[in-house]
């Protein structure tokens, strides 16, 4: 028999950000709408391109740039090809 327990929420504990960057050992990823005005920020040696293109990067869970594509599709099947489990940010 399972008994019910109270738990207590505790401050106490915050990750860092080298903390939370971790997470996942290199095996978490998130897939980040983007417009092709920002891209230049995450991928510098990315072409000029026509402003207002929506446009998705898989990032890891550090922020790392993995990828940048036209077709959300594409950025999922990627993390698929590489063994990243995908998470939603909100």
């Amino acid at each position: 028999m399972i008994e019910k327990t109270d738990y207590v929420l505790s401050a106490e504990r915050v990750m860092t950000a080298d903390e939370l960057a971790g997470l996942g050992d290199g095996k978490i990823a998130y897939v980040k709408t983007m417009q092709s005005e920002e891209i230049n920020r995450l991928f510098p040696q990315a072409p000029d391109l026509t402003p207002g293109l929506e446009l998705f990067a898989l990032l890891g869970a550090d922020g790392t740039p993995i990828m940048l594509t036209d077709s959300r599709e594409a950025a999922f099947a990627n993390a698929w090809e590489n063994e990243l489990e995908t998470v939603s940010l909100h």
